[in-house]
Formats: structure tokens, C-alpha cells, sequence
């Protein structure tokens, strides 16, 4: 058997995975639906949908890698308002400013931004972040200092904030700091 490089097997991985992962979070959604189920039962259901979704979240950015690392990542570009890259359906996450039409891969930056996001709430600790949108200029907010290296990359101990510097950068962006923000130029 011919050896495979190692980016190549983490692709394969990332796509033999998807299928167990649908598997369950179908049957999860399934439960959901029937109506069926006592309140405590129908919570766990919640909790298992939830973690799946960020168990595709984090196989899709793990995928990517894999790509950008094996050279092989062809991002579908598309036009994208910047504003919109940073609005998610999550608490945690406020967002304000004026967005910019930019051509980028918006699907897997919006994963990237969200994955940043939430390290600086998670390891700040921060009960809400907001992004700031001026035009192709993100800025997070707080990024405080215990969270600072993780979402730099420098602590690697979050997968999203590692794989949302190497698709920001394969874009042609960059990330820095400016005292309790963190700043992406798309």
C-alpha cells in the first residue's frame, strides 16, 4: 500500500466521518419531531443536535486545512458582504458597523470568523464578543488577555482559531492585534 501524505488522510477522514456524524444528528432531528418526549429527553435531543452541528463545523474546518496544507484547497469565490461574514444566530456573538462587498469563499470565512469569535468568549472569559464591520476590516471585541495567544495561534489549543488564521491568510487577509481588539483585513 502506497503511503499517503498526511493531509490527504485527514481529508479522507474528515469526509468518512461525515456519515456516522449525519447519521446520528438525522436520527437526533428524527426524535426531535415526533413530539414524543418528556422535557428532560427532549433537552438531551437539543444537546446532541447542538453538539453535532459543531462536530461539522469543526470536521469542515479541519477538512479545509487539510487542503490549504496538502495545496490542494480551491475556494469557491463568491461575492460576500462583510457585515453579513460576522452576523451569526449566537448570543455570545454582537455585531455592528457597515459591511463591504468583498469576493471570497463565504461559507468557510464565516465558519473561520465564528470559530474566533467564540475562542475570545471561551477563553477570555467574555460572556458576548461583537464584531465591528468597517467595510473589508473586521475588529473583535474584547480580546482579553487570556485569550490573546489562543486566538492568535500562538497557544494551540483551539482548533477553530488555528484553521480560521490559515483560511483568512489563504485569502489574502491578515490578522493583528490592537489592544483589546483583534483586527482581520479581509
Amino acid at each position: 500500500m502506497a503511503s499517503q501524505p498526511f493531509p490527504r488522510l485527514v481529508s479522507l477522514a474528515c469526509h468518512d466521518l461525515r456519515t456516522p456524524l449525519a447519521t446520528v444528528y438525522g436520527f437526533a432531528r428524527t426524535l426531535t419531531r415526533t413530539g414524543d418526549l418528556d422535557e428532560r429527553s427532549q433537552r438531551f435531543i437539543g444537546m446532541i443536535e447542538e453538539a453535532s452541528e459543531q462536530m461539522t463545523d469543526l470536521l469542515d474546518l479541519l477538512g479545509v486545512a487539510a487542503r490549504i496544507a496538502g495545496k490542494r484547497w480551491e475556494p469557491a469565490l463568491r461575492d460576500a458582504d462583510t457585515l453579513e461574514l460576522v452576523t451569526f444566530d449566537d448570543e455570545r456573538i454582537a455585531v455592528s458597523g457597515e459591511g463591504e462587498t468583498i469576493e471570497t469563499e463565504p461559507d468557510t470565512l464565516a465558519i473561520a470568523l465564528r470559530a474566533l469569535a467564540i475562542a475570545a468568549a471561551r477563553y477570555g472569559p467574555a460572556d458576548q464578543v461583537a464584531w465591528e464591520a468597517r467595510g473589508r476590516q473586521l475588529a473583535l471585541s474584547p480580546l482579553l488577555p487570556e485569550a490573546r495567544a489562543v486566538v492568535m495561534g500562538e497557544e494551540p489549543r483551539d482548533l477553530g482559531s488555528l484553521v480560521a488564521r490559515m483560511v483568512i491568510e489563504e485569502l489574502g487577509g491578515s490578522l493583528t492585534l490592537e489592544g483589546e481588539r483583534l483586527i482581520v483585513a479581509l
